[in-house]
């Protein structure tokens, strides 16, 4: 029997934002299912923000060959049209499809137009956006756009409930379970249910900073800085959801007989920090653009059958999720010059015997680029800063060593690095350097050959800000 997926992607979801990281989230099916599963605890996205890292996980490719450099503001911006920002690229459920498999799609896309189901895709409920309000969202139904009446994140397992009732018992299948949560806003935006279990918590694990330096004041985290406890209240019943509606997915692969044969997965899509560092949000929560593990380092817990459990340490980018899907699927991925993505199946299988080639994982956003071996992280700057940290020495990442004499060679071993992956992972074209890219999004796709003042905003859009 050929093995089915189902890959559940949070938006925002730090590394730190799990039951057991964080003692006051109750989050029951997501803690048992890791008992069950291989925590992937050095899993890093290909950028801090969620359209460039879902479109790295979709197609194996760094921004600067896929180009998509920032979050897609869409439609609601006057000057943008309905684009598809991955056309011509091979994506996972392109692949799966044309080997017989029936892919589904539940939830956030945010890769472009999303009137229609994407190529590869036969089931399709979509988000017109990449974030909302959770009540009253902004959904493509049949072709129309309209309001959905449920409670969002219900919403999306319902769907994907519904797919897996009625989908084609005769044929594989890939299903994405793209859930907006945790992605703000918070307050007043989450039912009194999920709310009421966090209900006179003060979140002690969650650290209280004053703002870094670089923090971009966005108008949606001010007062989350003044009185964090609403704010994190309202993020922790939003995951909470999610974790309500993993446990029904969960119980359907097992009422029809399919969890042995089906792999199951949990990741985010970027990281995020609630205050710690002194930043509320991810990549974009400050300008420069910053790569702090908070930002890149995401949880990923993933479960197939006959797999290992337990925690691996292994060094993987969010890139591979391609290349990985493929091969336990049987599939081979059409050649591809710019593919960065390497199979991790046999870390999943406990078949690994030595570290792979790829001895350092890279992450993009804009003119920036950072670059890990597992323990000290580069970044670098067109324009500058540069950074360099110690995590062994120094995991909050406070100390810059980037101008310390005694890093030097540390420096351009992970500088070569850097350069060795962007010599196979950037298209002519589509490099995100000397771009003008701000985290406020992406306005065109870089196939238009627009000047970047027309293809990235620039400054703040009334309205538009952080939903993203």
């Amino acid at each position: 029997m050929r093995t089915n997926f189902v890959l559940v992607q949070t938006d925002d979801q730090g590394r730190w934002a799990v039951p057991w990281r964080m003692p006051e989230l109750p989050m029951p099916h997501l803690a048992a299912f890791a008992e069950s599963a291989l925590e992937l605890d050095q899993f890093y996205s290909a950028s801090p923000v969620c359209s460039p890292s879902r479109a790295s996980v979709l197609t194996g490719r760094l921004p600067s060959a896929h180009g998509v450099h920032d979050w897609i503001v869409g439609s609601r911006h006057p000057e943008t049209w309905p684009d598809h920002y991955l056309e011509g690229q091979a994506t996972t459920p392109e692949v799966l499809a044309r080997a017989g498999y029936q892919c589904a799609l539940s939830g956030k896309w945010h890769l472009g137009d999303a009137r229609t189901p994407a190529p590869g895709f036969e089931y399709w409920y979509a988000h017109r956006y990449g974030g909302s309000g959770y009540f009253d969202a902004p959904i493509w139904r049949d072709g129309e756009a309209v309001e959905e009446e449920r409670y969002f994140t219900h919403a999306v397992t319902e769907q994907a409930l519904d797919f897996l009732t009625t989908r084609d018992h005769d044929r594989p299948f890939y299903l994405q379970v793209n859930y907006t949560a945790p992605h703000h806003p918070w307050v007043d935006n989450h039912l009194p249910e999920h709310l009421a279990q966090v209900e006179g918590c003060d979140f002690d694990s969650v650290p209280r900073e004053a703002p870094h330096p670089w923090t971009e004041a966005r108008p949606e985290f001010r007062e989350a800085f003044a009185n964090p406890v609403p704010q994190l209240a309202g993020y922790a019943a939003s995951l909470i959801a999610v974790d309500d509606g993993f446990g029904r997915i969960l119980a359907e692969l097992d009422r029809q007989g399919i969890a042995d044969t089906t792999v199951v997965a949990w990741f985010s899509d970027n990281g995020f920090s609630c205050g710690h560092h002194g930043i509320w949000g991810k990549g974009n929560g400050t300008y420069p653009l910053n790569f702090y593990d908070n930002s890149v380092r995401v949880p990923c817990v993933v479960r197939i059958p006959g797999g290992v459990t337990g925690v691996s340490d292994e060094l993987l980018s969010a890139a591979s999720w391609h290349a990985t899907i493929c091969e336990l699927a049987g599939v081979a991925p059409p050649r591809d010059a710019y593919s960065v993505s390497e199979s991790f199946a046999d870390v999943l299988t406990g078949t690994r015997e030595v570290p792979n080639d790829v001895v350092a994982v890279v992450s993009e956003y804009g003119d920036g680029r950072m670059v890990t071996d597992g323990r000290y992280v580069l970044v670098l700057r067109r324009g500058g800063p540069d950074e360099l940290y110690d995590n062994a020495e120094d995991p909050e990442q406070r100390r810059n060593l980037v101008d310390d004499p005694a890093m030097v060679d540390v420096k351009a071993r992970l500088a070569n690095s850097l350069a060795d992956w962007f010599a196979k992972g950037e298209r002519p074209g589509c490099s995100g350097q000397g771009r003008s890219v701000t985290g406020y999004g992406q306005l065109q796709p870089v196939s238009r050959g627009l000047p970047d003042d027309e293809s990235y905003v620039q400054i703040p859009c009334v309205g538009l800000d952080g939903m993203h």
